[in-house]
């Protein structure tokens, strides 16, 4: 007790004090390897269920920078049929997401592997019906700024998005695509005030924006896109002649 005491007077947040956080429905664990789940991104979750739900039958599902896996274990908790595969560049937080995924019974369904969201998918190209991603997001000059309970306990590795926070959608928009199927959706999370940049990224890439959401609290943190298939390309670029 007087540890946890201790830590809390530190401004160590609660969910890694007490190893577990609630998050849309589900009872998480979570240690300073992973992010805390927020309230802000139940609406990528929340966008991105409601297009799996109407996927084809048993959908290829990817969680990219899964963190703790609550994105994904939230959406293969109601897909029944959804094969989801959980993919973070930190071991570390692929242990925390393989936990989740054990102590919900969901491994028959749900992989983890490593994977770096600024590296090209070659492992699984055209395997995904839709990806879904709660990427960094936060510009590098302003990490130092964020609340101390953020900056001081949850990993940068997760928080920094680059200089103007975009590298991550670039990455993204640029090289996933090919992990989708043809005619596949992407999902993601985005910061305050980044929604009309992310979405001209996912237009110059090839993506139709087809709805985007906000937040509890009534700001826009999420965008879900439909890749374009090469006959569409051809279609739009000889109707621009």
């Amino acid at each position: 007790m007087e540890d946890f005491t201790g830590r809390a007077l530190a401004g160590e947040p609660l969910a890694y004090i007490l190893e577990e956080w609630d998050f849309y429905g589900m009872t998480l664990y979570v240690n300073r390897d992973v992010l805390i789940p927020r309230d802000d991104t139940c609406a990528v979750t929340e966008l991105a269920l409601k297009k799996a739900l109407f996927l084809e039958q048993d959908p290829r599902i990817l969680d990219l920078c899964t963190g703790s896996g609550c994105i994904g274990l939230a959406i293969a908790r109601k897909v029944k049929d959804a094969r989801v595969t959980l993919a973070d560049v930190s071991r570390e937080a692929l242990v925390v997401a393989k936990k989740n995924a054990a102590a919900m019974k969901l491994t028959g369904r749900v992989s983890c592997i490593q994977a770096d969201a600024r590296q090209d998918p070659s492992a699984f190209l055209g395997t995904f019906d839709l990806i879904v991603s709660n990427p960094p997001y936060v510009r590098s000059g302003d990490l130092a700024a964020l609340q101390p309970s953020v900056r001081d306990f949850e990993p940068i590795l997760a928080l920094d998005g680059g200089p103007d926070g975009l590298d991550f959608y670039r990455s993204i928009a640029s090289r996933y695509g090919r992990a989708l199927k043809p005619g596949g959706w992407l999902c993601l999370e985005f910061g305050m005030g980044q929604g009309d940049a992310v979405c001209a990224i996912l237009e110059r890439n090839g993506y139709e924006i087809v709805e985007r959401k906000k937040d509890f609290n009534e700001i826009e943190r999420a965008v879900l896109a439909r890749k374009r298939r090469e006959e569409e390309h051809h279609g739009n670029e000889e109707s621009c002649v």
